[in-house]
């Protein structure tokens, strides 16, 4: 049976318009348990915005989060996948564009969700290391670094 991507997605996409402050994007990411937005303009997909980029698009290259809009760091002209297309092809595209996250949207380009590299490894082996930290509670890790 092929599964499809609606079935591992997360659903409800946390989104930030462009011109919102790198530093309320984090904001967001971290209220939301989230490493990343997708960044929009009146609903439509512009790019994507992950906490990496803000290292080193913004804090490593000495720009002040608070004056700087997500549009001039996301990553902009995002890979996507549909809802009903099959996980196989996820994973091809994450493989072939080396990518770990794909906003979904579907053929008229509303954002349904995004699927994550790691939603992808629980559903082809819920018993990897991959799958168990993915599967996690956001900021579980916090205690399991404390008993290191």
């Amino acid at each position: 049976m092929i599964r499809r991507v609606h079935e591992v997605m997360t659903g409800n996409p946390v989104t930030v318009e462009q011109r919102t402050s790198v530093a309320e994007a984090a904001r967001v990411m971290r209220d939301a348990g989230i490493g990343d937005v997708l960044v929009v303009a009146d609903g439509r997909l512009l790019g994507i915005l992950t906490d990496r980029d803000i290292v080193v698009r913004v804090l490593a290259d000495g720009r002040d989060p608070a004056a700087t809009d997500v549009r001039a760091v996301c990553t902009t002209g995002p890979v996507t996948v549909g809802p009903d297309d099959g996980v196989d092809r996820a994973l091809d595209l994450m493989r072939r564009h080396a990518l770990r996250r794909l906003p979904v949207r579907t053929g008229d380009g509303e954002l349904v969700g995004i699927v994550a590299l790691g939603d992808l490894e629980v559903e082809r082996d819920p018993g990897s290391p991959l799958s168990s930290i993915s599967a996690a509670e956001p900021g579980t890790w916090h205690g399991a670094a404390e008993q290191l």
